[in-house]
Parts: C-alpha cells; sequence; structure tokens
C-alpha cells in the first residue's frame, strides 16, 4: 500500500513540481535582471552626471539578432538535428540487426524520423531565407 504511494509521487513529482519549479527560476531570473537595469537607470538619473539615460537603457536593452545570426542559427539547428536523426537511425538498424528488444528499435526509430524531419525543414528554412538575405 505505502509502496503505491510513493510511486505515485515520482510521477507526479517529475510532471508538475519540475516543470513548476524550472517555470518558477526562470521567471524570478528575468525578475532579477529588470530589477538590475531598473535600479542602475535610477541610479544613472539621480547621479545626474551627464549621462544620456537613453542611450545607457539602449545599450542594456535585449540585444537582437542580426539577420544574419538567425540564418546562422538554422543552419547549425538544421545540421545538429539532421545528424541527430541520423544517428538514431543507426543505432535503431543496429538494434534490429542485433535481434534485440524490438520495441527499443521502434522508439530509436520515430524519434530519429522526427529529429531528422525538423533537421531538414530547418534546412530548408535556411536555403530558402539565405537567398533573400544575400541580395539585401
Amino acid at each position: 500500500m505505502s509502496e503505491d504511494i510513493i510511486a505515485l509521487f515520482i510521477p507526479i513529482g517529475i510532471c508538475v513540481v519540475v516543470p513548476i519549479a524550472v517555470v518558477w527560476i526562470i521567471f524570478k531570473a528575468f525578475m532579477n535582471r529588470d530589477n538590475r537595469r531598473t535600479e542602475v537607470l535610477i541610479e544613472a538619473i539621480k547621479s545626474n552626471n551627464g549621462i544620456d539615460t537613453d542611450k545607457l537603457a539602449e545599450t542594456m536593452s535585449n540585444r537582437s539578432r542580426t539577420p544574419r545570426e538567425i540564418l546562422n542559427l538554422r543552419l547549425l539547428r538544421g545540421c545538429i538535428f539532421s545528424f541527430i536523426g541520423i544517428a538514431l537511425l543507426v543505432c535503431s538498424l543496429i538494434f534490429q540487426n542485433n535481434a534485440t528488444d524490438f520495441d527499443i528499435a521502434v522508439i530509436f526509430i520515430v524519434t530519429g524520423l522526427a529529429s531528422l524531419a525538423v533537421g531538414i525543414s530547418y534546412l530548408t528554412v535556411y536555403f530558402v531565407t539565405r537567398k533573400t538575405i544575400d541580395a539585401d
């Protein structure tokens, strides 16, 4: 009876507590970053030593990526996902040929195909948008 209750706490902890903790940590990190920026801007306004607060706020704001950086990230993600997909498909072939557990091979096939599809889609977007960025 008590083993059943303890066995239920593990999935609840993984599926409920961990995602809530991750979201809370990320939220607190963003709030802390914004509070630090606000404190620096308030101190700059208070000191009024000829500091241009508009330029200070602009330099402290989130840096947006250039189109070239976004394009390179797409290429990187496309290559990573494609290679992971190919590696998983090769592993599934190895598991099938060794006549081991067929369920593991199916999991590798499904995960490998999904990863390969994501990688190919990133590479497709990279090659399509590369032409528009090179034209600019």
